[in-house]
């Protein structure tokens, strides 16, 4: 698909898997054109390539695009590069549409009259150039266009050979508007590679400047492109309209604002352009200028009357395009000329949300005393999630700090463009497994247990066993269950089946090992156990689960830490089975079935009665009594 159609509206870009991102850097829409220089280039005297405006067509790229990361106009430097294979395609198509095939300058191995005067004007030899002229009865016969529409007039052009220009002009003046098949005049080309005297030439002996390329580039389109005032000046005293649009509604003044060229738009401005024309994307002139951060230019723009609030067709304003591209001087200006921060985009995103994902202090700073809570309600998400979503840890303490509300949920609608369905701006840092902001969060008050797919167990899944605890100690449920898959014991469990150490630390916080023992069959025959029908069980058996993971040498391992856990574990059919099939695990089995001691079920009836809570008060108990209730062999002995 060609980045000139990528015109969709700013819209919440989001993914629907659990590591997707809700907002992209890279939104669907660009608003820019992008163009690429590319001169021709020599090897001694043999022209490698006849590129008039190799890979320049006015591309309206998608500066959008999660990742994020903004792809702007790749010769209007104040944007940033353009990304991605897609683009480099269209670049190369491009370069392809405004090349002409190689040519060799006064190296010509044929002998016709034609060539000889192609090479002649390709070297500058005016002599020569006149001897050919002069000798000829019909000179308009040796300026025969070629395939792509070219004559010696537009080589004369694009090379700024002046004088050879003058000389076949003078032998055919009413070619001076002559057009390649992409409509390219010598004035154009005379502009596009900046040879005034040719250009001055042509102007004084009549070309017209208004004759557009077939992309509606005009000569002072390109003199605006190359940032070239002198040329500016001179075709705007020769008529050039100001206003005149290209093929996606870019004007002069668009481009000249693209290039951050002050001098060019206050002469564009003050020979009437129009600093409140839009392109096809409903972007003004200050739009971009704010877009790309050039601050002389948008200055000069509010002071000429400039709306600070204009819209895009997808209703981002200046400031949010400011904001979302680091621009905090310009936020700056626009702020103090009374631009609403309060103006959300039809995504319902504000500026702030901008400057929280990017992590923008100084901008967060400014825009925090203007921007009404209410609005931030309505928009169905905080700052706290952006920040949180992208790593911006000094950005979330900021907000934090400000007092926004670190258990705001998501909105409905926004949520269900997650698989997960993630609501918890808490949910998003252990999503990434950022342990300072989770720590952060959980600090100032964020609830461990708002999500429907529980924080703990997406850290139990992650096998993280630092970021369980932490989220254990601030009150995880331990024993939340899996909304996808019901069971009869712990989903923590389930999703931590051979980590050890995950089911250490979920144990000695309280989790339910008596449940992993609770089957409903008991010592009767099992049902066979079958993937394909696991949906249709109305609740799945911590033994149906081992069944199905059969085979894995730590499964008499997990069973016999969940018998420490348990006053008196019963092991069902299943259980038994599977501990047969391995003459080491013998001893776990008759663990299951003998009296324990009076110390171990003194500690299993102190931790159920202490509960998930009271465990987290062990801390003020004597050491050796700790280890022993958290079930430490050293700590047993201690007592002994």
């Amino acid at each position: 698909m060609s980045t000139r159609a990528a015109a969709a509206a700013h819209s919440l870009q989001t993914h629907c898997t659990n590591c997707s991102r809700l907002h992209g850097d890279r939104m669907p829409q660009e608003r820019a054109g992008a163009r690429v220089r590319s001169g021709a280039e020599r090897v001694g005297s043999v022209r490698l390539s006849r590129v008039t405006r190799a890979g320049r067509g006015v591309l309206a790229l998608a500066f959008r695009h999660r990742d994020g990361v903004i792809a702007r106009s790749a010769r209007a430097r104040a944007c940033l590069p353009v990304h991605g294979a897609e683009d480099r395609d269209e670049a190369d198509h491009t370069a392809r549409f405004y090349s002409k095939p190689a040519a060799q300058n006064g190296r010509w191995s044929s002998t016709r009259t034609e060539d000889q005067l192609l090479s002649a004007v390709c070297g500058g030899d005016v002599r020569k150039v006149r001897n050919i002229l002069d000798g000829e009865k019909s000179p308009r016969d040796l300026l025969r266009a070629d395939a792509d529409g070219w004559t010696v007039i537009h080589e004369a052009s694009y090379y700024g050979k002046a004088e050879c220009l003058k000389l076949l002009l003078t032998a055919v003046p009413d070619m001076i508007n002559s057009q390649t098949r992409k409509h390219q005049t010598p004035l154009i080309l005379a502009v596009s590679r900046e040879h005034f005297l040719c250009v001055e030439y042509l102007l004084e002996k009549g070309a017209d400047p208004k004759i557009p390329t077939v992309t509606n580039e005009t000569p002072l389109y390109e003199a605006c492109a190359t940032s070239n005032v002198r040329m500016v000046h001179l075709l705007l005293r020769h008529g050039a309209d100001v206003n005149q649009r290209c093929f996606d509604g870019w004007t002069a003044l668009h481009e000249s604002v693209s290039q951050d060229a002050l001098e060019i738009c206050e002469l564009l401005v003050e020979h009437g352009a129009k600093i409140f024309s839009r392109n096809i994307y409903g972007v003004t002139p200050l739009f971009l200028a704010a877009q790309c951060g050039h601050l002389e230019v948008l200055h000069f723009l509010i002071h000429r009357g400039a709306d600070v609030n204009t819209e895009a067709q997808d209703g981002a304003t200046a400031l949010y395009e400011a904001c979302r591209n680091h621009h905090t001087h310009a936020v700056e200006l626009l702020l103090s000329h009374g631009a609403d921060a309060n103006r959300p985009g039809k995504d319902g995103l504000l500026p702030l949300h901008m400057a929280a994902r990017h992590g923008n202090h100084g901008i967060i700073s400014k825009l925090l005393p203007i921007t009404e809570a209410s609005v931030l309600r309505r928009s169905g998400i905080s700052p706290l999630h952006l920040s949180a979503e992208n790593d911006e840890d000094h950005a979330l303490e900021l907000l934090i700090h400000a007092g926004f509300d670190v258990n705001f949920l998501l909105s409905r609608a926004l949520s269900c463009l997650y698989e997960d369905r993630r609501v918890s701006v808490l949910y998003f840092a252990v999503h990434n497994r950022n342990l300072e902001a989770t720590r952060m969060l959980l600090e100032a008050g964020a609830d461990p247990n708002l999500d429907p797919f529980n924080v703990l167990l997406l850290a139990v899944r992650q096998g993280d066993v630092h970021m369980a605890t932490l989220l254990l100690e601030h009150g995880a449920n331990v024993n939340a269950s899996l909304p996808t898959r019901p069971s009869n014991f712990p989903a923590c469990l389930m999703l931590s089946v051979w980590n050890m150490a995950m089911i250490k630390c979920l144990l000695d916080h309280g989790c339910d090992a008596g449940a992993c023992f609770q089957c409903e069959y008991g010592a009767e025959e099992h049902p066979t156990y079958n993937r394909s029908q696991t949906e249709t069980l109305p609740c799945l058996q911590f033994c149906e689960m081992f069944s199905a993971l059969s085979g894995c040498v730590r499964t008499g391992r997990v069973i016999d830490l969940l018998l420490d856990y348990v006053s008196q574990g019963k092991l069902c059919s299943n259980l038994q089975k599977l501990l047969e099939r391995d003459e080491s695990w013998t001893q776990i089995r008759d663990k299951s079935m003998l009296p324990q001691s009076l110390m171990h079920l003194c500690r299993v009836q102190i931790r159920q009665f202490l509960g998930i809570n009271g465990l987290k008060c062990l801390r003020s108990l004597p050491g050796r009594l700790i280890r022993f209730l958290n079930h430490d062999v050293q700590g047993e002995k201690d007592l002994l």
